[in-house]
C-alpha cells in the first residue's frame, strides 16, 4: 500500500502558471520571428534558457501545437510550423464566417465601455498606420477585434475565434517582407466602427463588412506565397 508521502511525491506541485507563462513567452518568440518557419525547438536548449525541467516544456509544446504554431513529428522533434496555401485557404474562410457572426451578435450588446475600448484601439491604429509601425498596428488591430468578439456573448464562438485568430496573426507576422496597405486597412476598420456606433445599423450589413474585410486577405496571402515560391525557383 502506498504511503501518504509516496502519494504526494506523485503529484505535480509545479506552480500552476508556469506552463502558461512559458507558452506565452514561446508564442511571442514565434510571432516576433525569433523562431522561424521550420526551426526545431530543442528541449535541452529551452531547459537551459528557462532553467526548468522537461515536463513543462513538453506541456508547452502541446499548447503551441493546439494553437497551430508548431508541429510535433514523431521521433524527430518539435518544429515551428511552415505556412502553406492550404493553411490559408482553410483558415481564412472559417474565420471570416465566425468573426462576421460575432460582429453581428455583438452589435446588440454594445455598451459605452466596449465602444470606448474599440475607439481607443482604432485611434492608435491610425497613428501606427501613419508611422508605418507594423508591430503597433497589429497589436491595436488585435485589441479592436477582440473587443467586439468578447462582446458577442457566445463563449463557444469566442473560444473558436481565439484559436483561429492566433493562427492568422502568426501568418501575418511571419511574412516579414509582406507590406499591408495600412491606411486602406484603417479606413475599413473606421467603417466597421461607424456601424458599431449606430444603434440603427443593420446587423447583416455589419456582418458582411467584417467578412469582406477578412476575405480580401486570402488572395493577398496566396499572392505573396506565389511570389516567394517564384523567387526561390529563380535562385535555384
Amino acid at each position: 500500500m502506498k504511503t501518504l508521502t509516496s502519494k504526494l511525491k506523485a503529484i505535480d506541485f509545479r506552480p500552476a502558471g508556469l506552463v502558461e507563462k512559458l507558452s506565452e513567452a514561446m508564442t511571442e518568440a514565434i510571432l516576433e520571428g525569433i523562431f522561424k518557419e521550420g526551426d526545431q525547438l530543442i528541449e535541452l536548449d529551452l531547459q537551459k534558457q528557462f532553467n526548468i525541467s522537461r515536463t513543462p516544456i513538453r506541456e508547452c509544446f502541446r499548447v503551441l501545437e493546439k494553437k497551430g504554431l508548431v508541429e510535433v513529428v514523431p521521433r524527430r522533434g518539435t518544429f515551428v510550423k511552415r505556412i502553406s496555401h492550404r493553411d490559408i485557404e482553410e483558415h481564412f474562410p472559417v474565420r471570416s464566417v465566425l468573426e462576421g457572426l460575432a460582429a453581428k451578435q455583438a452589435h446588440a450588446n454594445m455598451n459605452p465601455a466596449v465602444l470606448e475600448s474599440m475607439e481607443r484601439a482604432l485611434a492608435r491604429m491610425k497613428t501606427a498606420a501613419e508611422n508605418e509601425d507594423t508591430k503597433s498596428y497589429w497589436k491595436q488591430h488585435i485589441l479592436f477585434h477582440e473587443a467586439f468578439i468578447d462582446a458577442c456573448g457566445n463563449q463557444l464562438l469566442i473560444d473558436l475565434l481565439k484559436t483561429l485568430r492566433m493562427q492568422i496573426m502568426w501568418y501575418r507576422l511571419s511574412y516579414q517582407y509582406y507590406k499591408e496597405d495600412f491606411k486602406r486597412a484603417y479606413r475599413i476598420h473606421e467603417k466597421i466602427m461607424g456601424l458599431f456606433r449606430s444603434k440603427h445599423t443593420d446587423p447583416d450589413k455589419l456582418e458582411a463588412l467584417v467578412r469582406t474585410h477578412i476575405d480580401v486577405a486570402v488572395d493577398k496571402f496566396i499572392g505573396y506565397l506565389d511570389e516567394q515560391e517564384k523567387l526561390k525557383a529563380s535562385t535555384k
